[in-house]
């Protein structure tokens, strides 16, 4: 900076005067001035104090009012002398010697006061019993008590040893004389008043001497000597600081000069500045509407301003987004580019220090030897060169000027303008950017939002569905316990039931597929679940489908619900199956694999983590890429008998765990699904929940239902009472409620049915709050969202699907009447105790 020299000098002046100014006003001589009246009230006060001291010695004084108002006035004296700013350690100490005589006097004052009110009471009391005795009738008493005046009359004038042993022989002698019987009192009293004055007397004196001895001017001479020795070199220096005044008035009218001309060449650089500012303005204008389809012809049309600031020939901007390169150009006319350049640029640049601001400039390019980086500039045909670059964040972009004449940047303050253009022309180009991939995103947005209204409706129409299937299976199973086995209608009914249990494993799928919920988890053993679902397939598969394991050697885990993780085998490898025209083997893999970096599988990123990979294989036909594109989305199918549930399901489970689906396919290659999903480490396994118990009839036990549909409630009903229970039924929460509050021994357990549209678990919450003991019974289209702690919370025990099969039930029940009979036979042994 040119001008950072006149600024310091401006700077440093400045501070100059206002310490001459601050120097040449002396403001220490009023300081002083306080000082020295503080000194001389000091010892003024002083000498008053001893003065009325004297005083009330003579009994001149009746009081000491007027003697405590000196001390206060003498204190004050002192410490107006002490809290005196800017005292130095001389003075101070000074200062110290003064305050402690000033404690002596004040000490030898309270004594004084204190006895000397004793001496004049004494004196009053004497002369009253010496006038009573002088009256006596005994001449012997009188002359004693008469001598013994004479002799203390002496004493106040003079306290010598002397003169004090006379006064006490007096006292002696009187102690001698019998006195009358009326005259005795009087005597003592004269005797022990005496004996006080001798006492008083000379010690009064030598208080009066010492406070005498102690008023000297010493120590206030020595304190007005540093004073006034102070005071004189402040006044020198104040001479001194004057002529400092007059001699930097001379060195400031240059500096006037110097600095008139350092402004008149800012100013033609401020000019200067406001032209370029000027055309940062309609830069910055531009890119405000500029759009993708505008965005060159707006970069190259600000690079054509901005080289024509400087008269550069060339000039261009290079960025790098991911793994494409946008370069933006413009040259006079009749100039070209070479080859290869200006991409070549953006690696050049890195080579040479930009400094702290990230600017290279360069007047002229010359090489100084054959391995100089310059030789690459001149290969380029750059004779002068301006390069910006990014401090800090997008690294990968420049801002370049090519054949910049020498001279051109003489008149500017800093080639750092140029900054505001590299910026403008980023950010330019990362907006429009950036609104291409907002543009993206909302287009991906929207189709989630069509996917899921897609499922919102799906939900909505498998709830309906679901009480339609309820119906069905209710009233088949009512059927099939009226009707004769082994017969044709009993086939019937079997057949019905069948196909609503199928039609409410559909429903469960589409809820499933149009609600995203955290669900129960917890840890599965992986071998255990294929076991379960082996077993499952193994009735399920046609006879010239095959189905073969290969094991991993450790165990794998994964974190999940095991019907949904087994429902995601069963879905892959029936479709597997269905997609199989000619016998062949279904092969299931279990793998395990440590990844150490994110890995990218199918439109998700797995990883870093342990995860575990289930594949199943099928040699069927295959798929091409337009059906590979669209299989996992909702209701697509290629099959006329399919759903489009299936793949949709699976998908939404595996990335609902944290993991990804991948495919692998080719027309008559077959095809290859790969479930990767989070592992945990194998001594963490837990093995999988096995299916309801198999179910058994009751003995009269009270059940009560809770059902706000009646015609579900009677159909309830019906199957509790063909199971060997008595339901008791309700459709309203407060009637339940208060039938247990009335009887709480009465029910054996409670059933709580779906709620189309509110909360099931609610109305368990309320009922287990008025019966804690009751065990509760949810039954629910899809258990997958129930988590564990709400339903803890709200008393659940048992859960059941709903519509109701007599089977499930049956097990639920058995389960819950011999937990409730359990406890109560424990109360009872409790009570018994």
């Amino acid at each position: 900076m040119k001008f950072a020299p006149a600024v310091i000098g401006v700077t440093c002046v400045l501070a100059l005067l206002t310490w001459l100014l601050l120097n040449g006003l002396n403001f220490n001589s009023v300081r002083y001035d306080r000082q020295l009246q503080a000194l001389g009230d000091f010892t003024r006060f002083e000498r008053a104090m001893t003065r009325e001291v004297l005083t009330a010695r003579a009994g001149l004084s009746r009081n000491y009012d007027k003697l405590v108002q000196m001390t206060d006035a003498y204190d004050d004296a002192l410490t107006r002398l002490r809290e005196t700013p800017g005292l130095n350690a001389e003075e101070t100490r000074a200062i110290d010697v003064l305050s402690a005589r000033a404690l002596r006097q004040e000490d030898l004052i309270e004594r004084f006061k204190s006895r000397n009110a004793l001496l004049q009471n004494s004196f009053a009391y004497f002369g009253l019993f010496s006038d009573k005795l002088a009256e006596s009738d005994q001449r012997a008493l009188v002359t004693a008590s008469s001598a013994l005046a004479a002799a203390m009359l002496r004493l106040t004038l003079d306290t010598s040893d002397v003169v004090a042993r006379q006064v006490q022989d007096r006292l002696e002698e009187l102690s001698l004389v019998r006195a009358p019987p009326q005259d005795t009192d009087s005597a003592r009293a004269l005797l022990m008043h005496g004996q006080m004055l001798h006492d008083l007397l000379p010690d009064i004196d030598t208080i009066l001497k010492a406070l005498v001895a102690e008023s000297n001017n010493r120590e206030q001479d020595a304190v007005l000597a540093l004073i006034t020795r102070r005071q004189l070199a402040s006044r020198a220096s104040a001479r001194r600081v004057r002529l400092l005044q007059f001699m930097t008035s001379l060195l400031l009218l240059c500096g006037v000069v110097y600095f008139g001309l350092l402004l008149h060449r800012r100013a033609v650089t401020l000019r200067r500045r406001a032209v370029f500012e000027h055309v940062m303005a309609g830069i910055s204008m531009r890119f405000i509407d500029s759009s993708r389809e505008r965005i060159t012809a707006d970069v190259e049309t600000a690079l054509q301003q901005l080289a024509g600031c400087i008269g550069a020939d060339r000039a261009y901007f290079v960025g790098v987004s991911g793994t494409t390169t946008s370069t933006y150009r413009w040259s006079r006319d009749g100039i070209a580019f070479e080859p290869g350049w200006p991409d070549r640029a953006l690696s050049l640049a890195p080579r040479f220090d930009g400094g702290e601001g990230g600017i290279v400039y360069i007047p002229k390019v010359k090489a100084a030897h054959p391995d100089d980086t310059m030789n690459l500039l001149e290969d380029a045909g750059v004779g002068g060169w301006l390069c910006v670059t990014a401090v800090r964040g997008h690294r990968d972009e420049i801002l370049g000027f090519d054949t910049v004449p020498p001279g051109a940047l003489e008149y500017w303050s800093e080639v750092s303008l140029f900054r505001m253009a590299f910026d403008a022309i980023g950010n330019a180009i990362r907006r429009v950017r950036l609104e291409g991939e907002k543009e993206r995103l909302q287009a991906s947005l929207q189709q989630a939002r069509r996917m899921e209204t897609l499922g919102t409706f799906a939900s909505g129409i498998a709830h309906n569905f679901n009480n339609i299937v309820g119906a069905i299976l209710g009233y088949a199973e009512i059927a099939e316990a009226r009707i004769r086995s082994g017969g044709r209608p009993a086939g019937s009914l079997a057949e019905i039931r069948r196909a609503g249990e199928r039609a409410r494993e559909l429903v469960e799928q589409i809820l499933g597929f149009g609600r995203r919920g955290e669900g129960r988890r917890e840890r599965v053993c992986v071998r255990t679940l294929i076991d379960e679902t082996r077993s499952l397939l193994a009735a399920s598969l046609p006879s010239h489908v095959q189905f073969e394991v290969n094991e991993p050697a450790e165990e794998a885990t994964v974190m999940g619900e095991p019907a949904q993780l087994q429902q995601v085998i069963l879905n892959l490898c029936n479709n597997a199956a269905q997609a199989m025209t000619e016998p062949g083997c279904i092969e299931l893999g279990i793998e395990v694999h440590d990844l150490q970096q994110p890995l990218s599988i199918g439109r998700n990123e797995v990883g870093p983590g342990r995860f575990t990979v289930i594949s199943v294989t099928d040699p069927g036909p295959g798929m091409d890429e337009a059906t590979l594109e669209r299989i996992f989305e909702p209701f697509f199918t290629t099959r006329p008998d399919g759903n489009g549930i299936g793949l949709a399901t699976v998908r939404e489970i595996v990335e609902q765990y944290g993991g990804a689906v991948a495919v692998q396919s080719e027309p008559d290659a077959g095809t290859r699904f790969d479930v990767w999903l989070p592992s945990g480490g194998p001594d963490e396994a837990v093995p999988v929940q096995h299916g309801p118990d198999l179910a058994f009839r009751g003995a009269g036990e009270t059940v009560l239902v809770l059902d706000t549909d009646r015609r579900r409630l009677l159909r309830h009903e019906e199957i509790l009472a063909a199971l060997g229970y008595e339901p008791v039924g309700f459709t309203r929460l407060a009637e339940a409620i208060a039938a247990c509050r009335v009887a709480q021994a009465r029910f054996d357990a409670a059933l709580v049915c779906h709620l189309p549209g509110g909360s099931s678990i609610e109305l368990a919450a309320a009922l287990h709050a008025a019966a804690p003991a009751l065990p509760m019974i949810l039954a629910s289209p899809s258990t997958r969202e129930l988590a564990v702690p709400s339903l803890e919370t709200s008393g659940i025990t048992e859960l059941v699907h709903h519509p109701l099969i007599s089977a499930e039930l049956a097990g639920v029940l058995a389960r819950s009447v011999a937990a409730s009979a359990a406890r109560r036979r424990v109360r009872r042994a409790a009570a018994a105790r």
